[in-house]
């Protein structure tokens, strides 16, 4: 539904009242959170399935994405489980502002 502007809102102006539309915003607080959250769980189950299939292991990829990281001790564990954190807030500091930048600028529509 459209909000649109009401009587005392139109008082002195003439023509046709528009719609008023607000736009959805990313808050950013939330998307790093939750995306953090997701790369740590999802982080958890590779360490997870490493450990259960060792022939299938993808933990030598790992060592390139994860800077200290080495298979597999809890202290590296740990260590790679922060590093999935932080990636999942570095994803959200910098696509949330893109996104709401915009999403201000175009006003929401696809442009279709």
């Amino acid at each position: 539904m459209h909000d649109t502007m009401t009587t005392h809102d139109q008082q002195g102006r003439s023509g046709i009242p528009m719609s008023v539309h607000s736009v959805a915003r990313i808050p950013i607080l939330a998307l790093g959170t939750g995306l953090g959250t997701f790369f740590a769980v999802t982080f958890v189950l590779c360490v997870l399935f490493d450990l259960w299939l060792p022939a299938l292991a993808m933990n030598p990829v790992w060592s390139p994405l994860l800077p200290g990281f080495t298979w597999i001790s809890w202290p590296s564990f740990l260590l790679g489980l922060v590093e999935s954190f932080a990636y999942g807030w570095y994803v959200a500091l910098v696509f949330g502002p893109l996104y709401n930048f915009f999403v201000a600028k175009f006003g929401g529509t696809a442009g279709l």
